[in-house]
């Protein structure tokens, strides 16, 4: 990365990164987080619910996902023990729902990518 013209590094949780791309992409790269941010933009989920929206994902790395953006601060976690069945939700935390217009322009990115390349499958 270039401040002042000088080549720097950042360091930030014990790595170090050389560009502002690469910090973004570490809280966010890889097939699911997006997704699982974008269901969670509007209100808290539960579990089972993150995992009927996205019926491609694995509870294993359904529970992956969540433990990696509640580790990085994307993600909350509330368990809720009053009364059987233990209730756990998840909602974006205030550094989460800074990401919201990104995730926002990717999808209308993708919409546009999916209406002028794609084709309409119903299902």
């Amino acid at each position: 990365m270039r401040i002042k013209n000088k080549e720097v590094l950042v360091e930030l949780a014990g790595k170090r990164y050389h560009c502002a791309m690469d910090i973004a992409m570490s809280f966010v790269g890889g097939k699911w987080k997006t997704v699982v941010l974008w269901y969670l933009r509007k209100e808290k989920k539960r579990f089972g619910e993150l995992r009927d929206l996205c019926p491609q994902i694995t509870e294993r790395m359904l529970s992956i996902t969540l433990k990696q953006l509640e580790k990085d601060g994307l993600v909350s976690r509330k368990v809720y023990t009053k009364k059987p069945p233990l209730k756990v939700e998840y909602s974006l935390t205030d550094f989460g729902k800074s990401l919201i217009p990104m995730l926002e322009e990717i999808a209308k990115w993708g919409r546009q990518v999916a209406k002028t390349k794609g084709k309409i499958i119903e299902s």
